[in-house]
């Protein structure tokens, strides 16, 4: 029998980040908006749940910096 709900990614498995939240890219540096770009739609760390229920995810730049972003879970996928 198929479980027709999705399985919510727990922290530790990569996800995929589907598209950028309204309003998180805003304010921040060039960079930071560019390698947040970067990331959608390729496997991310997804570090956990904050009390909101807002996933944290984790990612590496080009340049070697890391990125911790949350998002709401809904924009977001298990990465198969």
């Amino acid at each position: 029998m198929m479980d027709s709900e999705p399985t919510r990614p727990k922290p530790g498995d990569l996800v995929l980040l589907m598209e950028a939240p309204p309003g998180l890219l805003q304010g921040l540096p060039g960079e930071d908006q560019k390698a947040i770009c970067e990331t959608i739609g390729k496997p991310i760390q997804l570090v956990g749940y904050d009390g909101d229920g807002r996933a944290e995810l984790e990612f590496t730049d080009t340049a070697g910096v890391i990125h911790f972003i949350y998002v709401n879970p809904s924009i977001i996928k298990a990465a198969r």
